[in-house]
Formats: C-alpha cells, structure tokens, sequence
C-alpha cells in the first residue's frame, strides 16, 4: 500500500488552519518540528484541560487529498493544510489502516498511527456545515469519522510534497482505527 506526499504543514501557535511548507522535519517522540501539537504530552487544548500529562498519541495529523474532492462535490472548498493536518496524501486509504501501522514518509521519517481525527464543533466556524461531511453516520447506525488520522513519531526525518507513503501493516490481528 504506497500513496504520496502532497503538501505539508505547520504552525507554532494555535490556529485552526496550518500554512503549507516546503518541508517539516518530524521529530521522533515529539511530532513536528516547530508545530503547536509536538510534544510528549498532550497538546490540544481540550485534552490537556482534561489531564494534562496524558500521553500526546497526536503529535501527526495526516489527512487524505481525496476527502477534499469530496467535500467539493458537496459544495466546500478546502484546501491541504485548512483543517490543521500536518501532512496530506494522496493514492493510500489512510482510514482503512488499522492501529500501529507505520507510515514510512520519505527516506526517513516513520509515524506510528494511533487512531481516528475526532473533528470538534471548530471545524463549522470555518465552514459552516463542514462538521457533518467529515463525521456521519453508517446505515448500522456506526460514527465514521473522515477527517483524517493521527500518529506518533518513531523515527524522525525531513517530509516534502513528492514524498513517498509506504504503509507497514502490524501484526494480525488487526484492530481498527477509533478515535484519539
């Protein structure tokens, strides 16, 4: 299962948006350099009101160029880096991979997947109804959650649009993807 690389992003202070970059460079245990989420503990404001010294298990935000041709159809333009990803691919079906997958990004970089995006009500203040095209409802009632997926850093290393995704499948059996 292989995909690319097509743009990545960041920001160091809170912002729902992230500007695109040339390049971020992944840091192993931490997340992206420079970026508000990177640390050991948990970054996003909610969580770390909750508790903050609960492990950050999303240091990497990864959301699938495909999600935007969708939402287009359904009148939204959204472009990679609008909903606060990190990093955004194409041609690798991100939300069928299961817990523990490594992403090989690049030469280098590694991220382990940990879990679903769970989009907050922040995502209808930037477009307005943008909130029940990333989460709905399957036919058996389920929540599928489409607004991407989150990892940690095992091994650092430089990321740039172009860059090949290679997926490294655990172990079987496999758990599914839920929400962090």
């Amino acid at each position: 299962m292989n995909g690319t690389v097509t743009a990545v992003s960041s920001d160091g202070v809170y912002s729902f948006t992230k500007p695109n970059r040339d390049s971020v460079t992944l840091l192993a245990g931490l997340g992206v350099e420079g970026d508000i989420h990177s640390g050991v503990t948990v970054k996003h404001r909610s969580r770390v009101a909750q508790d903050p010294t609960q492990p950050n298990l999303r240091q990497v935000h990864l959301i699938h160029q495909e999600l935007f041709a969708e939402l287009r159809d359904a009148g939204f333009e959204v472009s990679p880096g609008d909903l606060g990803e990190n990093i955004t691919t194409s041609g690798i079906g991100l939300l069928s991979l299961p817990v523990g997958t490594l992403l090989h990004l690049g030469d280098e970089a590694v991220v382990e997947v940990t879990g679903l995006r769970n989009p907050c009500l922040q995502i209808d203040n930037f477009q307005d109804g943008l909130l029940k095209q990333v989460v709905g409802r399957a036919d058996d009632g389920t929540v599928v959650r489409k607004a991407g997926i989150m990892g940690v850093v095992t091994t650092g290393g430089v990321v740039r649009p172009g860059d090949l995704v290679k997926a490294e499948l655990p172990a079987e059996p496999h758990r599914p993807l839920d929400r962090v």
